[in-house]
């Protein structure tokens, strides 16, 4: 039985020396495996040679330097001019004469202001001519020390059960710098539905100003001034205003400065009385002046 057992053991010495060669074997693979990534590491790329594209190619293709959103090229914004096209493309006159305004058969506003028909349209006066419009100073910021300052927008509380309620107004005056004006007031809880009011009611209020050169120490024919001393009121306001030679510029306040210069009158005397920083009472009482040069 020894006999038959001493093969046995020297089988299993076999096996076992096998197995570690094999080991060697598998070891030195792995090591010839790790040298080639290694090398292929080396060998990768450099980031200027990869094929992602640059900033500049994402900025040019998205409209946000290629951080996603809107992509491509933003439309260009249309300017007022096209906006008012739109506008009156679109519109439906509901009067007789926005009707005649639309079809091409009342050309003038003068005509219309000669004849004294009522403009209840403000798509009648955008259609006829081309006017600017300016706000009035009419109210005034908090402020500590000296008082506030003076802003477009006038602010009012109203007490009720709920809480207060807060409206703004707004005085817009609208010109188109050739003999014609008209001022409107707006009020609305937000500021902006004022101003479009303001403007709205200005556009109907417009009228016709007589310009000339009433000054005795020009001679010139320019429609630069006012052809004759004229006077107005509002309120305890009272203003006069008195032709100036060319050149002497606009002498009246800031507010009577906005209105006169889209009349078109660029030379100018005026003396005020009363309170003038209510500046509606201001506005109307130099209105009224204006409607008097006749």
């Amino acid at each position: 039985m020894a006999e038959m057992e001493q093969p046995r053991v020297e089988e299993k010495k076999e096996v076992v020396v096998e197995t570690s060669e094999e080991k060697k074997v598998d070891a030195s693979k792995e090591d010839v495996s790790k040298e080639e990534k290694s090398d292929e590491k080396v060998e990768t790329p450099k980031a200027e040679e990869r094929s992602e594209p640059s900033r500049e190619e994402r900025k040019a293709s998205d409209g946000f330097g290629g951080r996603g959103g809107f992509r491509g090229k933003r439309p260009p914004r249309k300017s007022p001019e096209e906006l008012m096209e739109e506008h009156l493309s679109g519109w439906v006159p509901q009067t007789k004469l926005g009707r005649l305004v639309k079809e091409g058969k009342m050309k003038s506003l003068d005509e219309i202001l000669d004849k004294g028909m009522k403009i209840l349209e403000a798509e009648i006066v955008d259609t006829l001519m081309r006017v600017d419009s300016d706000l009035l100073f009419t109210g005034q910021a908090k402020g500590k020390f000296g008082g506030g300052k003076r802003r477009a927008w006038r602010q009012s509380q109203k007490k009720t059960k709920e809480g207060n309620v807060i409206t703004f107004s707004a005085l817009v005056v609208v010109g188109d710098k050739d003999g014609h004006v008209g001022i409107g007031f707006g009020k609305a809880k937000e500021t902006l539905p004022a101003r479009e009011k303001g403007l709205r009611k200005a556009k109907l209020n417009i009228q016709k100003i007589k310009r000339g050169s009433g000054s005795f120490d020009g001679s010139s024919t320019e429609l630069h001034s006012i052809p004759f001393e004229v006077e107005g009121k509002c309120g305890s306001v009272r203003i006069k205003l008195m032709p100036a030679p060319q050149g002497t510029g606009l002498v009246i306040g800031d507010e009577g400065k906005k209105i006169l210069k889209l009349v078109g009158i660029k030379d100018i005397y005026s003396k005020s009385f009363g309170q003038t920083g209510t500046t509606l009472n201001y506005a109307k009482a130099i209105m009224d002046a204006l409607r008097k040069l006749k």
